[in-house]
């Protein structure tokens, strides 16, 4: 069963988790995904809820609708994904991050060298 976020609707949780898929190289550009119905079902919601998401990701061209065939991931979708999530994560986690880091006394080379450790022991 999938567990929701209470502090995000539904629909906005389901279209970051088909970014996601589409991040992991699940599905590319011009690749079909799910139908309402099928990523419904697979995620237990309310096909309506399924509908929001689906029409959220076809406004912001992520995924584009073929009448007759389903959903579509639109060509470049990745990278645009990419590049709002790093806007995002600029603007919003980065912030708290330095903060923390501040406080606590680490270092950017205290972070770098996290980073290559974790990175030459396949962890990230």
């Amino acid at each position: 069963m999938t567990t929701f976020n209470p502090d995000k609707a539904i629909y906005l949780q389901m279209a970051d988790r088909l970014c996601d898929e589409i991040l992991a190289g699940t599905y590319k550009g011009g690749d079909r995904v799910p139908s309402v119905r099928e990523y419904a079902v697979l995620l237990q919601v309310n096909t309506n809820t399924a509908v929001k998401a689906y029409d959220e990701l076809a406004r912001r061209g992520v995924i584009y609708n073929r009448r007759g065939l389903g959903y579509f991931v639109a060509a470049g979708a990745r990278g645009g994904i990419m590049e709002t999530r790093r806007q995002e994560f600029m603007r919003r986690t980065l912030p708290s991050v330095f903060r923390e880091m501040r406080l606590l006394g680490i270092g950017i080379g205290d972070v770098a060298k996290a980073w290559e450790e974790r990175v030459d022991g396949g962890g990230a």
